[in-house]
């Protein structure tokens, strides 16, 4: 099992989304964060000026089998790409095990596949 982070634009999170649930991942979490990137320029936008060293991003966590890691990693690539700096990260790690808390049958055969 792997455990994959993507580190996304937030103006970007509706269309991965959107392809992550229709590549058939039917289970992730998410949650607005905040991050210092490698830009420190003032920037004016409608008048008012304003830094970007604080970037407003989404947290995407997601839980899957390992030969859907490719896939699901390559959906987040595709969609999040705009090629400008700032398009965000992608990490990959082990799992370890996992346990259904209602249940409390653990393993890999906790992840469900979507039928």
């Amino acid at each position: 099992m792997k455990r994959i982070e993507a580190i996304i634009r937030k103006t970007k999170f509706e269309e991965v989304k959107e392809a992550l649930l229709q590549s058939d991942i039917n289970w992730f979490e998410y949650h607005n964060v905040h991050g210092i990137g490698q830009s420190r320029e003032e920037r004016i936008y409608r008048g008012v000026q304003y830094s970007t060293d604080v970037i407003e991003r989404v947290a995407l966590t997601i839980v899957c089998r390992d030969q859907f890691v490719e896939p699901t990693v390559n959906v987040i690539l595709k969609v999040a790409h705009t090629g400008e700096i700032g398009d965000g990260r992608i990490f990959v790690s082990d799992m370890i095990d996992t346990w259904s808390i209602r249940t409390g049958e653990n393993g890999d055969t906790v992840l469900r596949d979507k039928k």
